[in-house]
């Protein structure tokens, strides 16, 4: 019984030696070996650290670029459309507060204000 006790140090000291050493090498920074870069088709190695772009790239950003600006405008002009219908809609609501203040003047029954033109009620 006594053996195993001194065999089990050893098997536990070398299996405790390797992780070490793997642990070390793990651990340690190595230097990287340089990325290759593929010659461009013109021939150029490097263009003064410039990045070159393939003319395909190029035309899908022309084309989005177009597409964003078609979209802008689009948005402007709903902007301007939104805009005027909401003072349209304000417009409709002080007619519509108006009237109701004569009617209730005549001693009549007043309209009811439609749900839609509520948030557009500047009162």
């Amino acid at each position: 019984m006594g053996g195993d006790g001194t065999v089990l140090g050893v098997v536990i000291a070398v299996v405790g030696g390797i992780c070490s050493v793997l642990v070390a090498r793990v651990s340690t920074p190595r230097e990287r070996p340089a990325v290759e870069r593929l010659p461009m088709a013109d021939g150029d190695d490097d263009a003064g650290g410039e990045l070159k772009v393939s003319p395909e790239i190029w035309r899908r950003f022309e084309v989005l670029e177009q597409k964003v600006d078609h979209l802008t405008a689009v948005v402007e002009t709903k902007k301007i459309e939104v805009t005027t219908l909401e003072r349209l809609l304000r417009q409709a609501m002080r007619i519509i507060r108006r009237a109701n203040r004569r009617l209730v003047a005549a001693h009549e029954v007043p309209e009811e204000v439609p749900r839609e033109l509520i948030p557009y009620s500047i009162e």
